[in-house]
């Protein structure tokens, strides 16, 4: 079978880039499908994924049409894989429409070939309405913001009875370990020093001050908030590209839990909120009036039809804003200097997407940003 076309990947910025990963090429894609029995046999390649931290592929076969995703062994092993279907495979049984992850037949949910761990999954239903649209695209309605807010409430739900530990530590994952640290320096050094790569590369930054610089400001009391929350296993990563939608505008699927982590409902909110209502890549264009204060409250309307929020969880997810994209921000400085040697992606990590996006937060867009939130109403 022949290779496919190069393509092009999102950046961390607006630009299209040449892929980190090689495409997936039909010949491997059919040598991959051929060990999952359900599957059938591979019949061509219809699309790949422009997402940077891996390469995937919609395959289609004598079966129907499938999803291909190829990972670093690096960044995923199998068993790593292993921990997130585990958690799809919950929120299936609990009547959530997620997709489904296809087995080998010795029930294996993920294969490793050379350096590479590969899974499958059955193509979901529902319209995949932003397919190529970068990561943190904000909605592109109040009432897809009100539907995502919904369909987050019913995967909460049915992830309460979810009892996994947290995930082992491995590149980009949301993982919760900092923020609600009563000394959240000291979990950030641990947290350092447990992965050399990123501390080589924070060597030579006075990172510890600027990190106690932005909890002084804006962690004050974040800690005793949420030990006050019931830890649960959360997606990490909500945004209209993970999700497909119905005709009627719902949200039909939710997918790609490649960032799910025991963390907690609110900071899975927080995260949200953060990655739709505040259009990050305009960040420093001229403007600091970035923030859509109605789509966060739209969402956080929409989540509590389904499960309403109290002004302790409120507060909690106002505190959290500023500082939620901490942790992830540190896992994606680990990925870009262990796995791919990019040192200026792991610089803009921390420069704009760590102390940039907290420092936003403590502009004046940003205060009102957050003032919407927590009285309900968004500036006039």
């Amino acid at each position: 079978m022949a290779t496919q076309p190069a393509h092009l990947v999102h950046g961390m910025g607006t630009a299209m880039e040449a892929p980190t990963w090689p495409a997936i090429t039909a010949d491997e894609a059919a040598a991959v499908i051929a060990r999952f029995p359900a599957a059938g046999r591979l019949t061509g390649l219809h699309w790949h994924s422009p997402r940077p931290f891996s390469a995937a592929t919609l395959a289609h076969t004598t079966q129907g049409a499938f999803l291909l995703k190829r990972h670093h062994y690096s960044v995923r092993t199998v068993e790593g894989l292993a921990e997130e279907h585990a958690f799809i495979a919950h929120l299936a049984g609990a009547g959530m429409s997620v997709p489904e992850v296809m087995a080998t037949a010795d029930g294996a949910t993920a294969v490793a070939s050379g350096a590479w761990s590969y899974e499958l999954h059955r193509q979901a239903p529902g319209a995949d309405l932003y397919r190529d649209s970068l990561s943190w695209t904000p909605f592109v309605s109040r009432a897809h913001a009100h539907a995502a807010g919904m369909a987050l409430a019913t995967l909460h739900e049915a992830a309460r009875s979810f009892t996994a530990p947290p995930r082992r530590p491995q590149p980009l994952v949301a993982s919760f370990t900092i923020l609600p640290a009563a000394d959240p320096i000291a979990a950030a050094e641990a947290y350092v020093a447990a992965r050399p790569a990123l501390a080589a590369f924070l060597e030579s930054r006075p990172w510890p001050r600027e990190l106690r610089r932005l909890f002084e400001a804006l962690g004050q009391g974040l800690a005793p908030l949420l030990a006050e929350q019931t830890p649960l296993w959360t997606h990490n990563d909500w945004h209209p590209s993970n999700l497909l939608w119905a005709s009627d505008g719902s949200v039909r699927t939710a997918f790609d839990f490649g960032l799910a982590d025991r963390t907690c409902a609110v900071h899975d909110i927080a995260t949200a909120i953060e990655r739709t209502a505040v259009r990050w890549l305009e960040l420093g264009q001229g403007t600091g009036d970035i923030g859509d204060p109605a789509a966060a409250l739209a969402l956080l309307a929409g989540y509590a039809t389904t499960a309403p929020l109290g002004r302790a969880d409120i507060e909690a997810i106002v505190r959290l804003l500023p500082l939620v994209h901490l942790e992830f921000a540190l896992s994606e400085i680990e990925y870009f200097t262990a796995v791919v040697e990019d040192p200026a992606s792991a610089a803009l990590a921390w420069d704009d997407y760590l102390i940039g996006h907290a420092a936003w937060f403590q502009s004046a867009p940003g205060r009102d940003f957050l003032r919407a939130i927590e009285t309900g109403a968004p500036p006039r």
